[in-house]
């Protein structure tokens, strides 16, 4: 609250005043107004202003003790009656403008504000009432100018402080906030908002430990804060304590049943852990209440995409970027589930991966680096950066690759944000010349660790997939960045130089398309052979039907694969599907892809979901499926090699998108060109073709494994020393440009 009315306005105040118990009235009033009795301080102020209708100082002390009273809709009609008495009392204006803010209407107050500074430039409350009006206006630079203005005039103004770190949140200086926040603590240490926001930012910047404790300690003074718990549940659930996170969420909901972050939270924790219906409920209870929330839309999307409805997703994403175009979660989102979208083709994937970069990416500050040694053959330093050094799809595609580089020449760092480690993970370590642990690392704090590191080569794993850290490849710590492996799709950064692709994957009509410059692997993704597993006998010769299989996420389950698949089943007598995702342990995904199936005529009795289960009984299962049908629009890449490396052969076909692409360049790859279609039609005639073949796919289930080995896709040595000429010709690149560049 401003400070409002002192004893200077009363000795300003008409010494010729006719009456002299209107002086005392008004001395009463601000002596009730200063002992926090605004009922006395109002009625004595209305009884002055009866007898002197144009008082301005009893006019403008009525406003204030109005305000006070939290009754702004009328302090506005008072104050502003004030401030028409008295058009040049910098006060008046400032008090107005606060009335203003209070009722949301954040121009006006500005406006009013701004008056004020203009009329008297050293008035603390009026600057930071402009920051506040400001920052709800979302002129983040603006308010900051302000809050400076304010504590340049009140150097131990803590709330200023406090608006400041608010300020600087907005615009992703989450460094520059800590100092703010820590300076209005250290006026008084235990100001809450100032602790939540300290907290908040170490969140931002991914300092898990200290975030926690400084929760824990708001949550000391105000222990049934809800919108506090909702963010603590945000906390866990970045740190995957998704069991703490619930209970937070559940907790803030408890307190405050419509806040809008808690439900986003509940949302979010059903996403993550399969329970689209919990995400969904969550969802709709956000719009209910705020038609026009970004991250409302942008989850239930999220919840469209989960369901197999890319449509709808991206729809969804649309609205939410109309809201909000800087809306991140939104924009990669969309980045994600455009691959699920048939009709989205190489110019539109690229078309939003680039509007990533013109909205968020080129807003990052950029590394200055430090000129190197330029010697071409020098041992070159990769770094790989990845959330995926573990048990996870992709790692099992650039595992091999790590694991065969030549350690003479090169030195691989991994910089991992894996949360959770596991036995992979331990095999990534073995192979890494350094190992860093950057899960509780800022962006900057990894670009700096790079730098530090001398990385020549720098290597995104994870594109815009979860745990990506594609902030620090947009601020380019490392004289060459590659992207490659983990979602082979292409960044759309300026600042990333190569892509790790295949002639299939991309060709070479649309690489105009993208930002980066294509570099042709044997295939898009390699795998290690599959020893510990072996092929079985064909099924299909002892339950005289054959069975198709689907090993992937479910959301890559489009209406038209699943309507190709249908007819399929109905064109094959007998036949059935067995489909395998983790995300079909939950009860509506599995009921809802089984009623789509029937929606087509396909009886329930002929599908087999199986849900989540270790590495080696998912290998298993293998056994029981004689040909894959791989997903379109968006493909299979590791389950396309397990397949292969069960003896199953996949049907393919190549779409328009890199996404659409990937398994239909690996079957290829391995010399499976007959497997692979251009169409629907010629999808659907290779599986009913070799379903009726059965000595041919016991041939192929014998001799598959021995077949890729020979082929430059899967001989890991092979694939390894490609990806290597690769690194040691940008890097000779490099070296050249930059020694003309001297």
């Amino acid at each position: 609250m401003p400070s409002i009315v002192g004893s200077r306005d009363l000795q300003n105040a008409d010494p010729q005043q006719k009456l002299r118990t209107a002086a005392e009235q008004l001395q009463a009033a601000f002596a009730a107004y200063c002992e926090e009795r605004h009922a006395d301080a109002q009625s004595l102020c209305r009884s002055l202003l009866r007898e002197l209708p144009n008082h301005f100082f009893a006019t403008q002390l009525l406003g204030v003790s109005i305000l006070e009273c939290g009754q702004f809709e009328e302090a506005k009609l008072v104050l502003e009656r004030a401030v028409a008495l008295e058009s040049a009392s910098a006060e008046a204006h400032a008090h107005l403008g606060f009335a203003l803010l209070k009722l949301k209407r954040h121009d006006e107050a500005r406006a009013r504000c701004e008056k004020a500074i203009a009329l008297k430039p050293d008035v603390p409350t009026a600057h930071r009432t402009l920051g506040i009006a400001l920052l709800r206006l979302e002129l983040g630079e603006q308010a900051v100018a302000a809050f400076d203005g304010a504590i340049q005039l009140a150097p131990n103004d803590v709330e200023s402080y406090c608006n400041r770190g608010v300020a600087e949140m907005m615009l992703g200086r989450h460094d520059a906030a800590l100092i703010s926040y820590e300076r209005a603590l250290a006026l008084q240490p235990r100001h809450f908002e100032s602790m939540v926001g300290k907290g908040m930012a170490h969140l931002e910047i991914r300092h898990f430990d200290v975030a926690e404790r400084t929760f824990n300690d708001a949550l000391g003074i105000r222990p049934d804060n809800a919108e506090l718990l909702a963010h603590r549940g945000q906390l866990y659930l970045q740190s995957e304590r998704r069991a703490q996170a619930e209970a937070d969420f559940d907790a803030a909901i408890a307190l405050v049943p419509s806040l809008e972050l808690a439900w986003l939270g509940k949302a979010q924790t059903g996403l993550l852990t399969g329970n689209v219906a919990q995400a969904m409920i969550a969802c709709k209870k956000v719009l209910e209440q705020n038609p026009t929330s970004a991250m409302g839309l942008t989850r239930l999307g999220a919840c469209f995409a989960k369901m197999g409805d890319a449509t709808a997703a991206i729809q969804h994403f649309d609205r939410a970027l109309e809201i909000k175009p800087d809306c991140e979660e939104a924009i990669t989102s969309k980045i994600f589930y455009l691959d699920f979208l048939a009709e989205a083709d190489f110019a539109t994937q690229q078309a939003a991966r680039k509007y990533w970069w013109d909205q968020i990416g080129s807003k990052l500050p950029m590394r200055k680096l430090a000129v190197r040694p330029l010697d071409p053959s020098k041992r070159i330093v990769v770094g790989y950066v990845s959330s995926d050094f573990k048990n996870h799809s992709a790692a099992h595609g650039f595992l091999p690759v790590l694991r065969s580089h030549d350690k003479a020449k090169f030195q691989i760092n991994c910089y991992s944000s894996t949360p959770t480690e596991d036995a992979l993970s331990t095999a990534f370590r073995s192979v890494a010349d350094v190992w860093v642990d950057a899960l509780a690392l800022s962006d900057d704090e990894l670009a700096d660790r790079i730098q530090a590191d001398g990385v020549d080569i720098l290597v995104d794993l994870s594109n815009f997939t979860a745990g990506n850290r594609i902030h620090v490849f947009a601020r380019k710590p490392a004289p060459i960045q590659v992207t490659g492996w983990g979602s082979c799709t292409g960044t759309g950064l300026a600042t990333m130089d190569y892509f790790l692709a295949d002639p299939v994957t991309i060709p070479q009509n649309v690489r105009h398309l993208f930002a980066e410059r294509v570099f042709d692997l044997p295939s898009l993704i390699t795998m290690d052979p599959i020893s510990d597993v072996r092929p079985s006998p064909l099924p299909m010769l002892r339950n005289g039907v054959v069975t198709f299989g689907m090993f992937n996420r479910i959301d890559k389950i489009s209406d038209r694969a699943l309507a190709v698949w249908s007819n399929l089943l109905c064109a094959v007598p007998g036949s059935r599907m067995v489909i395998k995702h983790f995300a079909l342990d939950e009860p509506l995904l599995r009921d809802h892809l089984v009623g789509r199936f029937a929606a087509h005529g396909v009886s329930q009795d002929r599908i087999t979901c199986l849900g989540s289960s270790g590495r080696r009984d998912h290998l298993l299962a293998f056994q029981a499926i004689d040909i894959s049908l791989d997903p379109f629009p968006q493909n299979g890449g590791a389950s396309t090699w397990e397949s292969l490396y069960m003896g199953v052969p996949v049907v393919a076909k190549l779409g328009n998108g890199a996404s659409s692409r990937a398994a239909g360049a690996i079957l290829k790859a391995v010399g499976l060109d007959d497997w692979v279609a251009d169409n629907e039609e010629g999808y659907a005639a290779i599986a009913r073709k070799y379903a009726s073949m059965p000595s041919c796919l016991e041939a192929l289930r014998t001799d598959l494994p021995a077949k890729i080995a020979n082929t430059p896709a899967g001989n890991i040595s092979v694939y390894t020393d490609r990806v290597e000429t690769g690194y040691r010709q940008f890097w000779r690149d490099y070296c050249a440009k930059a020694s003309t560049a001297l």
